[in-house]
């Protein structure tokens, strides 16, 4: 029997997936349950209705059996149709993405593109709408993850709603790490996950969708239907007494109501507070280090996310070599268009917790050591340590 060769990480601070509860993990060790049986269809209704008051939703939460990513697709499909106009605000690689599933079924895509350090100025939306009132849906992602950067979707939601269109928020990398909530944004359709903040397994996407939305899917002739992208299919799936689509994933679902006790029961406040400080110090650690964030102002940094400058003369692949080898630490690269401009810190679920920024800066320190390069480690453990202890 072969063995695996390279040895597996102390710690993980990436952007996701990340860690699990131990209380997620405990959870996803029960049994696996048959799907038509009455305590699993009890189970998957009374998990689904936390989800909803996780969420802050006024209807019942909607799961779909598949990572996040094609969740936003199955969304983008569903709701999207042939006769729509769609804006699409890319401030990054996810944002860009969308737009791609947007083409595949929409009438025309208009699309607000910014530099991948910055974000979505509302006024160019309201410009937009300005220009084309016909705009229909407007995408967008909040926490743009490979970019670290935040996008201000409670005033985007305002404008849009003001012209009567739908908006679709990718929240996969924000939601249960800060307050945002599919109501406070006036998103209609709001894709989330728990393999992020929520420190649940990955498997899973998690949605609120409203009345507004639904609609909107019902009269679209191209919405799917008997497939893993139909949204509608799944729709009264919560419910005990109606039938799955498809066989739900029983472990993950187990999984997901390990992580929504985790979260209600800590309370949210004081979770958002443990990502805000983790990411506060750590940024502070970084800049007195004398490295650069990637966010072009700090006000858009993410709390789940530190994204840091790759410094010149780094190959970014051999910094994150140098800190697995010497700590045992995994971060994460960009993505794409950011790939080998920056290194990402997830500040998320189990390790948004002020001691993982100190970890972070070691080991990102400590590699650029190995590497030749001067930081001052020293002074950027001191900043991290002054902003936990104030």
């Amino acid at each position: 029997m072969s063995r695996i060769s390279v040895k597996e990480p102390v710690i993980t601070l990436s952007a996701g997936p990340v860690a699990c509860y131990p209380r997620v993990l405990r959870a996803m060790s029960r049994p696996v349950h048959y799907d038509f049986d009455s305590y699993f269809q009890e189970f998957y209704e009374r998990t689904v209705l936390k989800v909803t008051e996780a969420l802050r939703a006024p209807d019942p939460a909607l799961v779909l059996h598949c990572e996040p990513a094609p969740g936003l697709e199955a969304a983008a499909a569903s709701l999207i149709g042939p006769d729509d106009v769609v804006l699409n605000l890319a401030s990054g690689v996810y944002g860009k993405g969308f737009g791609y599933w947007s083409a595949r079924y929409n009438k025309e895509l208009l699309e607000i593109e910014v530099p991948y350090n910055e974000a979505i100025d509302p006024a160019a939306v309201a410009a937009a709408f300005k220009k084309r009132p016909d705009i229909k849906i407007v995408t967008v992602v909040h926490h743009d993850t490979p970019s670290g950067t935040l996008n201000p979707v409670a005033e985007i939601g305002r404008i849009v709603r003001a012209h009567d269109a739908l908006m679709l928020v990718d929240a996969v990398s924000s939601f249960g790490g800060m307050d945002i909530h599919p109501e406070d944004c006036m998103a209609d359709v709001f894709v989330t996950g728990p393999g992020k903040c929520l420190g649940g397994p990955p498997g899973l996407s998690l949605m609120a969708v409203n009345q507004r939305a639904w609609s909107h899917m019902e009269r679209n002739p191209k919405a799917p239907r008997a497939s893993i992208l139909s949204l509608l299919d799944w729709r009264e799936a919560w419910r005990r007494d109606r039938p799955f689509p498809f066989t739900p994933a029983v472990s993950e679902m187990n999984g997901l109501d390990g992580a929504m006790d985790q979260y209600l029961e800590e309370g949210p406040e004081k979770v958002w507070a443990r990502h805000a400080l983790t990411s506060a110090a750590c940024r502070a650690g970084i800049k007195a280090m004398g490295l650069q964030l990637w966010a072009a102002r700090e006000s858009i940094a993410a709390p789940t996310c530190t994204a840091v400058r790759v410094p010149d003369g780094v190959n970014d692949k051999e910094w994150l070599a140098a800190a697995r080898e010497l700590y045992g630490v995994v971060f994460s690269t960009g993505r794409n268009e950011t790939a080998g401009k920056l290194i990402r810190i997830g500040h998320m679920g189990p390790v948004a917790e002020p001691i993982y920024a100190t970890v972070a800066l070691t080991a990102l320190g400590g590699a650029l050591r190995r590497l030749g390069k001067k930081v001052d480690l020293a002074a950027g453990l001191e900043a991290a340590l002054s902003v936990i202890g104030k």
